[in-house]
């Protein structure tokens, strides 16, 4: 029987990480270098916790985000805008220390992700302190997502709140520079979804993303050392997972490629949604690649009017 998380829909969802505005330049053609280059540049609200977070709500999930922004104009649109999704932001913390959260990234014209650039300084004024401050929000959580964008410690108190509390815990690597956070927890972690590359980190291997055995030895190590669900996604090639009972791979859905950010959000957070509403694992999972697609062939991190009923109608058969 596939492993699932006891359905509770009508329990928010804990969302603690990144907030911050997404900024991608699409190429038309070869980058020139020293030189301004012809592009499309297009802004929208992003960070990983704060799209999965606005992913749930908008499918109809209660969540509340933790997160932290600049107390500057973006920030407070940026969380205006999450609110209006539906997601509670009531705690979320404003800082003098440092603007908010900014992604910039450059792709190519086949929608493929070429560089990147970060500033999420502002999130660490999400401090343990803080956590423990509003410790009964996990009392009251059905799940909590973590991002590892979060500091050693602010993480660690995250995972060890939510331990006590008993709920299970899905965490996202974020990047290839930051996955490594999650090594000491992984026997705590109810899911985590990393890439080909985050994957390679957590297991000491280098992942070759068009090899399927390789991604799908990588989810089943993941389990042995203690994760109970590991997704492993390979971007156009699709995604393989494993439990300590179930594998499986889904192929991705072919489409065209707009806008790769925010779509490993998505996935996560339709996967989430559907686990905790008694969808099995394998449903889970193509729901997810759907809401990946919808996201990919979308100028933004999060699709405004995303609904289950249109990842039923992209959903692999």
């Amino acid at each position: 029987m596939d492993y699932i998380f006891s359905p509770s829909p009508e329990s928010p969802i804990l969302v603690i990480g990144a907030a911050g505005v997404d900024i991608v330049g699409s190429l038309f053609g070869g980058l020139n270098p020293g030189a301004s280059t012809p592009s499309q540049i297009r802004s929208s609200p992003g960070g990983v916790s704060r799209n999965v977070a606005e992913n749930l709500a908008r499918l109809g999930q209660p969540v509340i985000l933790l997160t932290a922004v600049g107390e500057d104009q973006t920030g407070d649109q940026l969380i205006q805008h999450t609110c209006d999704a539906g997601v509670e932001v009531k705690f979320v913390i404003g800082t003098h220390d440092y603007p908010t959260g900014t992604y910039l990234a450059l792709v190519n014209s086949k929608g493929e992700l070429q560089y990147a650039l970060d500033d999420m300084r502002a999130i660490t004024s999400l401090t343990p302190d803080y956590l423990q401050e509003h410790a009964d929000l996990f009392q009251e959580a059905s799940l909590l997502f973590v991002d590892a964008n979060l500091s050693k410690e602010t993480l660690r108190k995250a995972i060890s709140l939510a331990h006590r509390a008993n709920l299970p815990i899905c965490a996202d690597p974020t990047s290839s520079m930051l996955a490594s956070r999650f090594c000491p927890y992984l026997t705590r972690l109810s899911m985590i979804t990393p890439n080909s590359t985050e994957a390679g980190i957590l297991c000491d291997r280098t992942i070759d993303v068009s090899k399927r055995r390789q991604a799908m030895e990588a989810a089943k190590y993941l389990v042995s050392l203690g994760v109970d669900i590991a997704i492993v996604t390979r971007a156009h090639y699709g995604v393989c997972y494993a439990t300590s009972e179930t594998s499986g791979q889904v192929p991705a859905i072919r489409t065209e490629i707009v806008d790769p950010t925010g779509s490993g959000d998505a996935l996560t957070a339709a996967v989430i949604f559907a686990l905790l509403n008694g969808i099995p694992l394998d449903g889970a999972m193509r729901l997810g690649v759907s809401a990946a697609t919808l996201t990919l062939r979308h100028s933004g991190s999060v699709v405004p009017d995303l609904n289950l009923e249109k990842l039923y109608d992209q959903l692999v058969i």
